[in-house]
């Protein structure tokens, strides 16, 4: 069976071991130097995890530049800025929260820990909530 088609748990390397000690070529942080390098795949598939949360950060901030360039159409412009503001904090705590989430899963990967749990998903059902909240009291109230 080829090593693609095995199903094995994401913090399980498949192959042989291989201990390759930082030469000084490229910097890594000395949380990344411990343990063994990960299969490339699941490293890779971390990195396209954390540029997806970096993606939606980013259309949090597209969204508050939009709802800026309509402010001053609208009467509700204080709810704007609630808005904006919370978009843009949003985008700046998701974006911490998927830096250290791929930290974290990089270190388990190197020491065969099992793989956290995903918090950003409870940051996003709060941010879901209270965009949900804030819709509502615009079209409502």
């Amino acid at each position: 069976m080829s090593p693609i088609s095995r199903h094995e748990p994401a913090h399980v390397t498949p192959g042989p071991q291989v201990t390759r000690p930082a030469t000084g070529r490229r910097w890594r942080p000395s949380a990344l130097r411990a343990g063994t390098d990960p299969d490339p795949r699941f490293s890779l598939a971390n990195e396209r995890t954390f540029l997806a949360w970096i993606r939606t950060a980013l259309g949090a901030v597209a969204a508050a530049l939009a709802l800026q360039a309509l402010a001053g159409r609208t009467d509700a412009e204080s709810t704007h800025r609630v808005t904006i503001v919370a978009l843009l904090v949003f985008a700046v705590l998701l974006t911490a929260v998927a830096l250290a989430r791929w930290f974290r899963i990089e270190i388990a990967m190197r020491t065969g820990r099992p793989l956290p749990l995903p918090g950003v998903v409870l940051l996003m059902a709060v941010f879901a909530v209270v965009c949900a909240a804030t819709v509502a009291a615009q079209t409502f109230i």
